[in-house]
């Protein structure tokens, strides 16, 4: 018997960030939104705890247990007293070490589908603990669809969508660390105010207003993404030139955002951006997402 979970990425349509505080995290006020690309996670019974994955950027992937998929099994199994021996394989489609809680999504979806195998029947409140306890993106990954998250990200608050957002994502060749990108933000912002949500941001979300979303979106750790990988500067301006709404490094980078009119246009920037030679890949995908599910 196995189990499959699907579970997408996340882009950053805001991420306001405050002063680094005394646990090494900082405050933050982060709009969440899913977006239609996913990984697949399956859980198999196996003699022991192990970790195999195939797709783009597959060989970035720990295979150890500092894997959070691997985290995920063994605190749910210590919460019920029983051994975590799965096979977890990873189906990876979220660009990896880009800033779309690729990694968050395997925990979240590792977490769903070894509950569903081993029968725990953890309630959501119970899963969530978990999430947090693994990173601060992966709570939304477990549920999907536009929140905003405070605290270091893991405090979940639903907010409602009016309508479809389509999107272009451009993977850049290389990965950013996020320890590092946070770093750099502090030496460039040695004063940083508290953060809050965007009350446009927010209305436009509800709303589904996609020329008010593109006015107020924004990601304070954008200078520090780009202050490390200073090309991305390039891929932000050929998709805006090629029609895009709106661009923004997603989280801590360095895959790129790019907010488009309608599906057609997110179809013209994405075959711009690959013509301009700025990116590896372009991506289009919707949102929002549906959190982890079984499938």
């Amino acid at each position: 018997m196995s189990v499959t979970v699907r579970v997408p990425a996340k882009v950053n349509v805001q991420l306001a960030v405050g002063a680094a505080r005394a646990d090494g995290f900082h405050d933050l006020a982060n709009v969440f939104l899913a977006v239609g690309l996913y990984d697949e996670v399956t859980v198999t019974p196996a003699d022991e705890l192990r970790v195999t994955c195939e797709g783009p950027g597959s060989d970035q992937v720990p295979l150890d247990r500092t894997n959070l998929a691997a985290r995920a099994a063994e605190l749910l199994a210590a919460r019920y007293g029983i051994a975590p021996d799965v096979h977890i394989h990873i189906a990876k489609d979220i660009p990896v070490a880009g800033g779309m809680a690729g990694g968050s999504a395997d925990g979240a979806g590792a977490l769903v589908a070894c509950d569903a195998l081993w029968g725990t029947q953890a309630s959501c409140g119970e899963l969530l603990d978990i999430c947090a306890e693994l990173g601060s993106d992966v709570p939304f990954s477990l549920v999907g669809g536009a929140a905003l998250g405070t605290g270091r990200g893991e405090k979940l608050e639903p907010l409602e969508v009016g309508g479809a957002f389509h999107w272009v994502f451009a993977v850049a060749d290389g990965g950013l660390s996020t320890p590092a990108v946070y770093r750099e933000f502090d030496r460039l912002t040695p004063v940083a105010p508290d953060p809050e949500a965007s009350p446009a941001l927010l209305d436009a979300l509800r709303t589904g207003d996609v020329a008010g979303l593109a006015a107020s979106m924004v990601n304070d750790l954008q200078p520090a993404a780009l202050s490390l990988f200073p090309s991305l500067k390039d891929t932000l301006a050929a998709g805006t030139a090629a029609g895009a709404l709106a661009a923004l490094v997603s989280g801590s980078g360095p895959t790129t955002a790019f907010l488009a009119r309608d599906a057609d246009s997110a179809r013209e920037v994405a075959d711009a951006l690959l013509a301009s030679g700025t990116c590896r890949a372009a991506r289009v995908a919707d949102s929002p997402a549906q959190g982890a599910v079984l499938v």
